[in-house]
């Protein structure tokens, strides 16, 4: 029987990946018999995961998967920009060979990505990985975490833009340009690209035009 905890993952997993869509109905007699475990425990994982915005519970509709929340992605991007401006900028002819050497090394590793079946499942988690390892080097790793968990919005958002493989590309090129301007010294180039790499999406239309029906209204 699966602990109150890996059920929580899993629904948690099953959400950020969209295999449980925004507006999809969660059903607490479905979960206890899926799981083999009463509807208290169930009713307390649903609570939770009402609390950090996974789902949203209606008293008389029921439990829905909530919706992107496009004011709560446009403040992680406010926020991560900041932060990875002034880290970039801080790393700039401090960072180490061997820091260079792992950062090349997720960039290779999402070129290969490219060309996966499923590729936009595995180029996320390397985005995530080339970003925290930024974080990382810059001695900024407690940061990281802090954002992950109010990263439910901003990653359902990230995974439906990278559905495109021309995004995929697009990205691949600027953490390119992100480890040159970095190891060749040149932080006044790095406000210009971070503020495009990670408001580019959000300040475009795309997303409402293809993904109206995911959206919090």
């Amino acid at each position: 029987m699966a602990s109150k905890q890996e059920i929580m993952d899993q629904l948690k997993k099953e959400i950020l990946s969209l295999q449980l869509k925004p507006g999809t109905m969660i059903s607490e007699t479905a979960l206890s018999e899926q799981f083999q475990l009463s509807r208290t425990p169930i009713r307390d994982i649903l609570k939770q995961l009402s609390l950090e915005d996974y789902i949203n519970i209606y008293p008389k509709k029921g439990n829905v998967v909530s919706f992107i929340d496009l004011e709560s992605v446009e403040q992680i991007i406010y926020l991560r920009s900041a932060l990875e401006k002034e880290i970039m900028k801080g790393l700039a002819g401090r960072l180490p060979l061997k820091g260079v050497h792992e950062l090349k090394e997720i960039l290779a590793r999402q070129e290969q990505a490219i060309e996966q079946e499923d590729a936009s499942e595995v180029f996320l988690q390397l985005d995530d990985a080339f970003h925290q390892t930024l974080f990382r080097l810059a001695g900024r790793a407690f940061l990281w975490e802090l954002i992950q968990q109010f990263n439910v919005h901003y990653v359902r958002y990230r995974k439906l833009h990278m559905l495109k493989k021309d995004k995929l590309v697009e990205i691949l090129k600027e953490h390119r340009q992100i480890v040159d301007h970095i190891v060749q010294e040149q932080p006044d180039r790095i406000d210009e690209l971070v503020h495009h790499h990670l408001r580019a999406d959000i300040d475009s239309l795309y997303f409402q035009e293809h993904f109206a029906e995911y959206i919090k209204k």
